[in-house]
């Protein structure tokens, strides 16, 4: 037989005030911080960016909390750097969802990065908001649970594909680093020049590489004569350089994220002579852009901090349109508070007060119309065409 164990008045009397101390599970669970997450390339390729990129969301998060939070609970952003690097993506991803708890995932920059951690978000109804281009992202059966504020690889190819023939060229080529972007993009534009009458040829690369001699050569020899040079600053510097010394004379273009100031800064003015650079134009008329000027203090505001930007109020707009504040309802509401017809805001902290009085909003963000199809992409932009000249962007078209 097991000794019977006395239990004095004196400690009923302990145990019953410890237990008149604990609040409720529900009463504390209520309380409780609402955690997200934000994933942006601190280093490596997309290092150019991503500080800013986190610095946005870091920004509007903020805002919420010093307005009251979400029905008076606090949010906490835990942030990590994915180093444009897929296996530390994934490293990240992990922790914020298995650690940390997060119900949404934002500013992942590459389309490597989102590929890795996309599974992880869907499975663990974790909402991921992505800058990332690649088609082959919203095609996954992510469930809802990836948006992209990014344009995809086919809007980006008829815009590209669209210069290169305004610009006379005849023998297009595509040059670029491999990544989940290449092939899609690669084939559409390919698919595009035919269509017009020109002769496209494309040579993928290997990233990381001191000399990309061999590929300039190729493409030389194939006659092209317009080049979309699609790669991250690291390797294009080698490319331009190449690029010079082989003496090409056609035509450059490449992305605004790629021709950045790392990239100016690191080569002759004569290599980037000319080249021209292509960008998402950012609405500057809208609330949302206004917005984040004034929240972030700086009229520049490039379109990977406007993407940022949206990504952070979408979510704290979809968080306060939802009873359950997790991923699943910021999946269910984010369309209702972005492409209703709702009063139009610029800003969370906005949007919630109206949420909490009952209306509908309708966030018109940073980067342009948030409109989304039922795969999670954007469905249209407008491009902005700039050349370089003696280091300096100088606007040239827009389409």
């Amino acid at each position: 037989m097991l000794p019977t164990k006395t239990i004095h008045r004196r400690t009923l009397l302990k145990a019953g005030l410890a237990l008149s101390l604990v609040p409720s599970l529900g009463w504390a669970q209520s309380q409780a911080p609402i955690k997200v997450g934000s994933i942006t390339p601190l280093t490596g390729g997309g290092a150019s960016y991503g500080g800013r990129m986190r610095d946005a969301i870091a920004a509007v998060v903020a805002s919420v909390n010093e307005a009251g939070g979400l029905a008076g609970r606090q949010v906490v952003l835990v942030s990590e750097d994915d180093q444009t690097n897929p296996e530390a993506g994934v490293r990240s991803a992990r922790k914020l969802i298995d650690v940390d708890q997060v119900a949404a995932i934002m500013g992942v920059w590459a389309s490597s990065v989102t590929t890795a951690i996309a599974p992880l978000c869907w499975e663990s109804k974790t909402m991921l908001l992505c800058t990332s281009g690649s088609n082959s992202i919203t095609l996954l059966p992510h469930q809802g649970y990836v948006v992209r504020t990014e344009p995809g690889s086919d809007l980006w190819a008829d815009k590209i594909a669209g210069f290169a023939a305004a610009e006379g060229a005849k023998k297009p080529a595509y040059l670029g680093v491999q990544t989940p972007f290449a092939e899609p993009m690669s084939k559409r534009i390919a698919e595009l020049g035919k269509k017009n009458g020109l002769e496209p040829f494309t040579v993928i690369y290997e990233a990381e590489k001191n000399s990309y001699r061999s590929e300039v050569n190729q493409v030389m020899d194939a006659g092209s004569d317009f080049i979309y040079l699609a790669g991250y600053s690291p390797d294009t510097i080698v490319v331009l350089r190449d690029l010079y010394r082989a003496g090409f004379k056609g035509k450059l273009l490449s992305q605004n994220y790629t021709l950045d100031t790392t990239l100016l800064e690191a080569l002759p003015a004569e290599v980037t002579e000319s080249v021209f650079a292509i960008g998402a134009v950012t609405p500057e008329d809208s609330p949302g852009f206004a917005s984040a000027k004034a929240l972030l203090k700086t009229d520049q505001i490039d379109p990977y901090v406007a993407q940022a930007f949206d990504h952070a109020n979408l979510v704290m707009l979809a968080l306060g349109a939802s009873t359950t504040r997790n991923g699943e309802g910021i999946r269910d509401n984010l369309r209702a508070i972005s492409q209703g017809d709702g009063q139009v805001v610029g800003s969370a902290v906005e949007g919630l007060k109206l949420l909490a009085e009952g209306k509908k909003v309708n966030y018109d963000g940073a980067s342009g119309e948030l409109i989304f199809n039922d795969i999670g992409d954007i469905t249209s932009f407008t491009a902005r065409i700039d050349v370089i000249k003696n280091k300096q962007y100088q606007p040239y078209k827009t389409m």
